[in-house]
């Protein structure tokens, strides 16, 4: 497009340089319209370092354009900087071009600073896609892969930078003339829309048993749009839903297992089928207007649950409604999200009930991508598949997430307790550029892994829990994603301080051999103390420096004396941890099997402050259930001092859930809390008056055996209604975030971290964050970083950015 640049008014041309969240968002063609707007001239162009552009005209039109671009990008771009160097004049320029991208400029591994685009999350669809999809008269009317640059998939389809169809899962798929003609045009919403598609050309949807064989497939052709593929595979899902069968679909990140939420027969053979007892399924429904007959929630959470990430958000559920009580047993939370594709839409508008959707995968290990190692793992659990013919390339699961709000009047904060689909690949740009790239590798479980090089730091999505061969190798392919996105080969690697951790052993053979990662190139490799770990991670999302007081609590974690942590106050600073206080160390009675048993737990308590025919006399009945062989036995082992010892306050939760017959057995990770939790919000604030419970602080140990001793006497010196549980439950959260206030008092100087997984638990962070506020103690936020394991990988990134 030519026009004639302002007559009389001297010209200048610059040379603008982008970085951050740059493509794949619209950025071309949102610069080509206001270069249009502001008559300049020039070009733009990606390439793995970000967004090149360069522009002439007048001095007050480029000030304009640089203004508008740094105020209001696209809506889903974020700009980390912009640098501009003037440039000699073009004369008899006339146009504004977009010219093709180039993917050889500092390309490779030899580039020190790596890529410097950050790539963005998959986002789920917007309202024009929306509109197109239900429109009849519009070519993409019911078609289940629709989208444009302001949405759809990202991570999940891009296999290099900078982020070109060639380079994605589309790249096999030729685009017809109409869609070519959309994808070329930059005033269009989907001109470079990498998976721009229509059922003409693009991937289509097929209906499979659970053997792989075709029910419906995907080279069906159909005379109209009414009965496109994509239709009439999902008609045929959504009727046998209302069958009660159980489904797998095949999303943006991976497979879901479905069914009717609703059909208590559908949920229970789910469970029996996936060997998943008791941990709570989500649930995904149409709408908010559905959403609302099922849970409720403040304003923060409803506007959380329809943002574009569209993650799982654990709301409170009405006291009634129809969804199957083996949805979430015995709580009183639901995990549920929105449809994120128009896949999803078109299923749940054809299905019109709430659907439980949960992770296809085997216990314990990733989300499965592919059909094939669906039907292995998984075909005796699905009655049909739902599958595609778009290939996943970079494997994501849901996000979940939480508000935290401890008063209406104070501000909400979103949670995030898993970081996957939605927001990550989470990106953020340094105040200090690094000398060196730095890899971190995570914990054991609920791994992620981070980088850091020059400006950047990048959190992976959620890879999991590495107790499997499946899972390390998940690990390693996430691992060599992002060396190969961001051309990235580590000069240091930082590790948990646990030598047997899966993340530890890789860094550890691929820091001190000749073993390739990446190129050749040997690595220097740090540890870092687990609960350390943890604290850095908040300070590193605020970019903070300075010295902390962190409350570490979780499950357990090696501590620096080669004991097991878990309840720690430490003094924290960049390089270091001073261990200020901490819980007593209790003896895990059996190993792991005090934690699958909490019994156990429960009795090394009480075995620091009574005797076995004292204990035995309780008469609680969880007791009163073992035999006496096995009661001495425990005993002894108490006794001799054979046991590992922990501080971890999560395992004092595990031990409550077990006295007050909440819990028998630990099912999944976590229960313990979640029980606890329901138990205190149902507390009558009357009976919690009445009780009161002492943590007493011994110079720099809590004595909780000292704790459950006055526990188990308000147990048993009174009938154990239900509303004198719940007030223990209540009052055992109120003592913990007491004593963390309390000691939090003393170091007003120095802002407070509160991290760890016992920090999950909504009752008891909200009720810290309201006394630590009212009594003057600065809070950092966790942000978007998990305050799980999830968080320790940017931790440790924190830890070796600052070590010399």
């Amino acid at each position: 497009m030519e026009y004639l640049v302002h007559k009389g008014a001297a010209l200048k041309r610059c040379q603008l340089h982008i970085t951050g969240i740059v493509q794949g968002v619209g950025f071309r063609p949102f610069v080509y319209r206001y270069a249009l707007e502001f008559q300049l001239t020039g070009t733009v162009l990606n390439s793995a370092k970000g967004v090149t552009i360069e522009l002439q005209g007048t001095e007050g039109n480029l000030t304009q354009f640089i203004t508008t671009l740094n105020t209001t990008p696209p809506p889903l771009a974020r700009i980390d900087n912009i640098s501009q160097t003037p440039l000699p004049i073009l004369l008899g320029e006339t146009t504004f071009e977009i010219i093709k991208s180039d993917s050889h400029e500092n390309d490779g591994p030899s580039s020190s600073m790596g890529a410097q685009v950050a790539v963005s999350a998959d986002k789920s669809t917007c309202q024009d896609c929306l509109n197109d999809m239900h429109n009849p008269d519009d070519r993409h009317f019911g078609y289940a892969f629709t989208n444009c640059t302001n949405c759809g998939p990202r991570y999940t389809i891009i296999n290099a930078l900078p982020y070109d169809r060639h380079s994605t899962a589309m790249a096999d798929f030729d685009m017809c003339p109409e869609c070519a003609k959309a994808y070329q045009n930059p005033l269009d919403r989907r001109y470079h829309a990498q998976p721009v598609s229509c059922p003409v050309c693009g991937p289509r949807l097929s209906l499979k048993t659970p053997q792989g064989e075709y029910i419906i497939p995907n080279t069906s052709n159909f005379s109209t749009p009414e009965l496109s593929t994509d239709l009439a595979v999902l008609k045929a899902a959504a009727n046998r839903l209302h069958q009660g069968q159980i489904l797998a679909i095949k999303g943006l990140g991976g497979f879901h297992l479905i069914c009717d939420a609703r059909n208590d027969k559908a949920v229970n053979t789910l469970r029996l089928r996936k060997q998943r007892q008791a941990k709570p399924l989500a649930v995904m429904m149409a709408d908010i207007q559905m959403a609302q007959h099922y849970v409720t929630g403040t304003d923060a959470e409803w506007q959380v649950l329809s943002s574009q990430e569209r993650p799982i958000v654990l709301m409170s559920s009405r006291p009634e409604h129809e969804l199957s009580l083996a949805v979430a047993p015995n709580l009183n939370k639901l995990g549920v999200f929105l449809p994120y594709t128009p896949l999803h839409h078109l299923l749940l508008g054809l299905f019109k009930g709430p659907l439980v959707a949960t992770s296809a995968n085997v216990s314990g290990e990733p989300i499965i991508t592919d059909c094939d190692e669906l039907i292995h793992h998984l075909s005796h659990v699905v009655d049909a598949i739902v599958d595609h013919n778009r290939p996943i390339i970079n494997g994501c699961d849901d996000s979940v997430v939480q508000v935290i709000q401890p008063h209406m009047d104070s501000p909400a904060e979103v949670q995030v307790l898993r970081l996957a689909r939605g927001y990550a690949p989470l990106s953020f740009p340094l105040e200090i550029p690094l000398s060196q790239s730095i890899l971190a590798v995570g914990a054991q479980q609920k791994n992620a892994i981070a980088l850091g090089f020059g400006n950047n730091v990048f959190l992976s999505p959620h890879i999991g829990d590495l107790f499997s061969v499946s899972a390390e190798q998940y690990f390693e392919r996430t691992l060599a994603t992002f060396a190969r996105l961001y051309h990235f080969t580590p000069n240091l690697i930082v590790r948990d301080k646990h030598p047997d951790y899966a993340p530890s052993r890789w860094a550890e053979m691929h820091s001190n051999s000749s073993v390739e990662l990446i190129n050749t190139r040997q690595s220097q490799c740090l540890t870092v103390q687990h609960h350390h770990a943890h604290v850095l991670s908040v300070m590193a999302v605020n970019q903070y420096r300075d010295p902390v007081l962190g409350f570490s609590f979780d499950g357990t974690g090696l501590g620096n004396d080669g004991s097991l942590w878990g309840g720690e106050v430490l003094l924290t600073t960049l390089d270091k941890a001073q261990r200020l206080a901490h819980f007593e160390p209790i003896a895990l009675l059996g190993g792991e099997q005090a934690i699958k048993q909490p019994v156990r737990l429960l009795l090394a308590l009480l075995f620091e402050q009574m005797s076995l025919d004292a204990v035995i006399a309780l008469n609680l009945p969880i007791i009163c259930s073992m035999s006496p062989n096995t009661l001495t036995n425990l005993y002894k082992i108490w006794q001799n001092g054979s046991a590992l010892k922990s501080s971890s306050v999560g395992r004092l939760f595990d031990a409550l859930a077990c006295a007050l017959g909440l819990i028998e057995t630990t099912q999944f990770e976590g229960q313990a809390g979640m029980a606890i939790e329901v138990a205190a919000n149902r507390a009558d604030a009357i009976a919690l008056e009445a009780i009161k419970l002492n943590l007493p602080l011994d110079v720099d140990q809590w004595r909780s055996s000292e704790m459950f001793k006055q526990i188990v006497k308000l147990m048993t010196e009174k009938p154990l209604t239900d509303n004198r549980r719940d007030a223990i439950a209540r009052a055992f959260l109120h003592t913990l975030g007491d004593a963390i206030c309390d000691y939090a008092a003393q170091y007003k100087h120095l802002p407070t971290v509160l991290c760890g997984g016992v920090f999950q638990n909504k009752y008891l962070l909200e009720y810290c964050l309201s006394k630590l506020w009212a009594q003057g103690n600065k809070v950092l936020s966790s942000q978007q970083i998990p305050i799980n394991d999830g968080g320790i990988a940017l931790g440790q990134l924190w830890y070796g950015m600052h070590r010399n």
